[in-house]
């Protein structure tokens, strides 16, 4: 049980890839804090779920765009275990459309959650990773910061690509603290977003992916678990596929 006793915080973790990543550090008897804007009551349930794995869980809901809720929340982690040893930046959300069909609004709000949010986390734990002289952040990119937005409208692919940049940015100022930076960049995971794509669109989604069919929200998991592992320590700086064959780089 490497994490047995590490603190992770996994923001998004409600559901989806977020939960699963959760769930992956908690049966290692890890200590989670899970990170939610859904209620803390459906917060609380994931919780309890994962404290059946003996790790100890905290659940914190706020709101990854806006500074002043996340230095809360990181203050409250210190106060609690006075360490933390891995973050994932998993929250993020995505709109669909075009250029002619997004509105600014739109736009503005998907950078605001998935780049602003990613920002927001790094730079308030960044602290105490540097007292500590180690640490690990693992950002959840996207295949769209690679290639752009194939079905979604162009703010998302627009902040995984920054995201991206900010990775490595971040992994060459931090790396004299003994402190990681990776990404991992998904692509066609069966979570409850790709549940509502047709018939026609999953097959046709399938028949472009070399292992010919979808990822799973443990696929993402066990990627996020190797980089945060003591078997990733001379890995920085790296956007981690998994998609399949989808991209290859």
């Amino acid at each position: 049980m490497e994490f047995e006793g590490q603190v992770i915080l996994v923001t998004g973790a409600g559901r989806g890839i977020g939960k699963a990543i959760a769930s992956a550090f908690a049966r290692e008897k890890a200590r989670v804090v899970l990170n939610d804007l859904c209620s803390q009551d459906e917060l609380d349930k994931v919780a309890a779920e994962l404290s059946e794995f003996e790790g100890q869980c905290m659940a914190i809901r706020a709101d990854v765009s806006r500074s002043d809720q996340v230095r809360e929340m990181i203050a409250r982690i210190e106060r609690t275990f006075q360490r933390l040893d891995i973050l994932v930046n998993n929250a993020g959300i995505i709109r669909r459309g075009t250029i002619e069909t997004v509105t600014e609004e739109e736009w503005d709000l998907v950078l605001q959650v998935n780049l602003k949010g990613t920002f927001n986390c790094c730079k308030a734990v960044v602290d105490i990773m540097k007292r500590q002289q180690r640490g690990k952040m693992i950002n959840v990119s996207s295949v769209a910061g690679k290639i752009g937005d194939i079905t979604s409208a162009p703010g998302y692919g627009s902040s995984k690509a920054a995201i991206d940049a900010l990775t490595k940015t971040l992994a060459r100022q931090l790396a004299q603290y003994n402190i990681n930076v990776n990404a991992v960049a998904p692509h066609a995971i069966a979570t409850e977003m790709s549940a509502q794509w047709s018939e026609k669109k999953r097959q046709a989604i399938i028949a472009a992916i070399p292992l010919q069919r979808l990822g799973t929200p443990e696929d993402v998991a066990a990627a996020v678990l190797f980089l945060a592992s003591e078997k990733a320590n001379f890995i920085t700086g790296e956007i981690l596929d998994v998609n399949g064959g989808f991209v290859m780089d």
